[in-house]
């Protein structure tokens, strides 16, 4: 029996009927498996690529003005702690110095003739010592004299002349005697006045040492050294280039501490505390898993820490769900091809 072409479209279309069928069937099915493993992985794990890798960026600013003499470094140039970016025209700083070394020269020389002033000072009393006694034997002997031709004149053995001579001589060694102790004492008083000018002096040679100190601190200024290992940012200056005292001159990336700002939903912050170990993945370096830990938690949301917070109170309160900060850590050693501001998928387990 020869088959009707209605016979024949009727089993095409059953056939075509079932193929759509299978191929539901599969698609169902491997929709339901994708599904549901993306159920039991979220079952298993809270995630977020809402986060960026951080590192710290800082300044290097001028600590001294001037020109510019030597720029040493290249722009993204990765550099070590100490190395030498910045030489400044250091001439007048120089002088400066040498200016300072001076007063503190003749500071020091001021006190070497001072303390020989002393030194003469107190030879002067040894003198004025030996005076005082050779005063006092004088007039021990015109007192044995004045005493004679008293007894003398008495007995009228000598005439009133000789004993007015004689009151005379005595008369001499008492003011001599006086005389020398009062050089004495006058010597002793100008020890004194030397003394206390000393500590004058002292305390100008200090004074004139910290403005020396200074000076040179001012000097290691006009050399402009990198405070740490790390990568630099971009060049915006030249030589010849006049700067002032505080003038950022170019920015260091600290390539040594690298971390992770995860902004997690609140919802999920009970997957998280600190110690805990996560896994980091950057978009820049598909197919490789960086280990890391949970450092810190934000103390309050993202909005709160932003420059102008939203306030519930205004009337047009509309709740989303919130954001907070999670510090991660990289416990890998390997960070040379990240760079800070990468975009990151963080996973952590519940």
């Amino acid at each position: 029996m020869t088959p009707t072409p209605s016979t024949s479209k009727g089993r095409k279309k059953n056939v075509l009927n079932t193929i759509v069928t299978f191929f539901a069937l599969v698609v169902l099915v491997i929709a339901g498996v994708y599904f549901a493993g993306i159920y039991a992985h979220n079952s298993r794990v809270e995630e977020t690529n809402d986060a960026q890798v951080e590192a710290y960026i800082n300044p290097i600013s001028a600590r001294a003005a001037g020109y510019i003499q030597h720029v040493l470094f290249e722009e993204n140039q990765w550099v070590h702690q100490g190395d030498t970016l910045v030489v400044l025209d250091d001439r007048e700083y120089r002088n400066k110095v040498e200016e300072a070394e001076a007063a503190v020269e003749d500071a020091r020389a001021q006190l070497v003739v001072l303390a020989a002033s002393i030194s003469a000072a107190e030879t002067g009393t040894s003198v004025n010592k030996d005076q005082i006694e050779s005063a006092k034997a004088r007039l021990w002997q015109q007192q044995q004299d004045i005493r004679r031709y008293e007894n003398l004149v008495k007995e009228e053995a000598a005439t009133g002349q000789e004993y007015e001579q004689v009151k005379a001589r005595y008369d001499v060694a008492v003011s001599e005697f006086s005389a020398a102790g009062n050089t004495l004492r006058t010597s002793y008083t100008k020890i004194e006045e030397l003394r206390s000018r000393r500590a004058l002096l002292v305390a100008d040679l200090r004074r004139k040492q910290t403005q020396l100190e200074f000076a040179r601190i001012n000097l290691s200024y006009t050399v402009v050294t990198a405070p740490y290992s790390g990568r630099l940012g971009r060049k915006t200056i030249q030589e010849g280039q006049q700067i002032q005292a505080g003038q950022p001159l170019v920015s260091i990336v600290s390539e040594n501490e690298k971390w992770v700002i995860a902004n997690f939903k609140e919802t999920q912050l009970y997957a998280l505390r600190t110690g805990k170990q996560v896994s980091i993945e950057l978009d820049a370096i598909p197919g490789r898993v960086f280990k890391g830990r949970v450092e810190s938690l934000s103390p309050g949301t993202g909005a709160k820490f932003s420059l102008l917070p939203p306030d519930n109170a205004t009337g047009n309160f509309v709740k989303i769900v919130q954001r907070v900060p999670v510090k991660l850590i990289f416990t890998d050693t390997s960070l040379s091809d990240v760079r800070i501001g990468m975009n990151a998928v963080v996973t952590v387990k519940k």
